[in-house]
């Protein structure tokens, strides 16, 4: 069952992530939810179907390009919205797809997941969002995405990224994976400064 629905839901995602270099996401942060679970108890399956499923929303495509409409879109209910019918099209275990809907609906930094499945996922996306993975995907929105027309619009992004998300890492493996990230973002932001010289347009 599991490689029957996982190969069904990555061919999916890899159809409808638009921008293409969004369909890197996924994989990448499904490899992190393992790492961080290593030595923990959980299910998988959820993990992975809330991994892969959690930024559909997110999609050219599926997402208004109206940037007054983007400012208001609530990406998280779009996928969860779609993810019932797509699991069950899929073969997924119709038992296991309201844990699956809970991990998307808490998956945000601000959020505050009461499971274990829901909290790696969280932990995994905060990861996403550091270190140099975290500059790459920052950076890319510039200019193709209304709300950053300038690299001046997405530096305040990666800074309040390297304040805000280390502390609301919750795992300790989460915690231990984010001391390079962290280095290397603290890192770039200082070079950035110095390198821009105030004129980061």
């Amino acid at each position: 069952m599991a490689a029957d629905f996982r190969t069904l839901i990555a061919d999916i995602i890899e159809h409808e992530a638009r921008p293409v270099d969004k369909y890197g996401h996924q994989p990448r942060l499904y490899e992190l939810t393992r790492k961080i679970g290593e030595e923990l108890t959980y299910d998988d399956d959820i993990v992975w179907a809330a991994a892969w499923l959690h930024d559909i929303g997110v999609f050219v495509g599926n997402r208004p390009e109206d940037h007054d409409e983007l400012l208001r879109w609530d990406h998280v209910k779009y996928a969860c919205d779609r993810t019932t019918a797509l699991l069950s099209e899929a073969g997924f275990q119709s038992e296991k797809i309201p844990a699956v809907l809970n991990a998307i609906r808490t998956h945000q930094p601000q959020n505050d997941p009461q499971t274990i499945e829901a909290t790696i996922l969280r932990d995994a996306d905060i990861l996403e969002q550091l270190g140099a993975i975290g500059i790459m995907r920052a950076a890319s929105k510039v200019g193709r995405d209304t709300r950053y027309a300038r690299f001046s619009d997405i530096a305040p992004v990666l800074k309040k990224a390297l304040t805000d998300l280390p502390p609301k890492l919750r795992l300790q493996r989460a915690q231990e994976l984010s001391v390079p990230k962290i280095r290397i973002l603290a890192d770039f932001l200082e070079a950035l400064d110095v390198e821009a010289s105030g004129s980061l347009f």
